[in-house]
């Protein structure tokens, strides 16, 4: 158990490049220009009436959510590029003897891989998004403090909505990790046999397998099959009808609301059936990795 552990921290050390450093990057980049805004006369901080306590928490909430939203799109993205390259960076820097003198199967070794990108890859930019609503934070209480409005109402308010919104984001990217679970399980295991190239085939097989069901069973064309709409469902998680009716009104986000809508609405049998279809790829991928380095 350690020595998989041991492994997915491995993970986390070779590409906290995009995982860690990059996304602080942002961050930084992201707060620097919000601060610039507010100092050079961009944004106007200075509200009255209603507008002293409703303006700043709003904004507070859609900045918060848009960042998480921002964070999600960006892990999905990262980790497709990273399975394309972790599953194939031991055969690229000649790695490959000094795993298998380990006490740890190929299975174990890609699967280690596997549980770094639901884990502590995702983890980390969990935790980044975190710090992008705390430094929001920040910037909502200079405001209020702008106009002299800072209360204890306030801050009950903001960091309630603070509590809201990162449970929402928690139940999204786990949703999401285990919703497109299949996908990175696909894309590695085609790394395992073609390198980085997985990433263009990778992209090119839905299109392939759709365009051969329409040669052979016939239809108007290649993108009205049934593996094109089955992968159309499977290829976005569902709506929430919650998050569409909270946008256009004035209530408070309730994370514990927008989490309950979508677990609800998740198909779970899915999620059942993509988990072991997962496993069953990263095997035969591993036997695969298996036979190739004994000959």
């Amino acid at each position: 158990m350690k020595a998989f552990i041991a492994m997915v921290h491995r993970e986390f050390l070779e590409h906290r490049g995009a995982f860690l450093i990059g996304p602080l990057i942002l961050v930084a980049v992201l707060f620097g220009a919000t601060i610039l805004a507010f100092t050079v006369g961009r944004v106007d901080a200075r509200f009255s009436g209603a507008m002293f306590t409703v303006v700043p928490l709003r904004v507070f909430e859609v900045g918060f959510i848009a960042f998480g939203i921002g964070w999600s799109l960006y892990l999905i993205a990262t980790l497709f590029f990273y399975c394309a390259d972790g599953f194939a960076a031991d055969k690229r820097n000649n790695a490959m003897l000094f795993w298998k003198s380990m006490p740890m199967s190929d299975f174990k070794v890609l699967m280690s891989k596997l549980a770094a990108a639901l884990t502590i890859l995702p983890g980390v930019i969990f935790g980044v998004a975190l710090l992008s609503g705390v430094l929001l934070f920040g910037v909502a209480f200079v405001t209020m403090m702008i106009n002299g409005t800072v209360t204890m109402g306030f801050l009950g308010g903001i960091t309630q909505i603070y509590g809201q919104v990162a449970l929402a984001l928690l139940v999204l990217m786990v949703c999401g990790l285990l919703w497109y679970m299949p996908f990175m399980a696909i894309v590695g295991a085609i790394a395992t046999v073609v390198g980085r190239w997985a990433i263009p085939i990778a992209l090119l097989l839905p299109a392939l397998i759709s365009t051969l069901e329409w040669v052979t069973f016939g239809g108007y064309h290649p993108f009205m099959t049934r593996t094109w709409t089955f992968l159309e469902y499977r290829s976005a998680l569902p709506d929430t009808p919650y998050a569409e009716s909270w946008f256009t009104s004035e209530t408070p986000f309730s994370g514990i609301a927008f989490a309950t809508d979508l677990i609800n609405r998740l198909d779970w049998v899915q999620v059942g059936i993509g988990a072991v279809f997962a496993v069953v790829v990263i095997y035969i991928a591993s036997e695969y990795r298996r036979r190739v380095n004994d000959n």
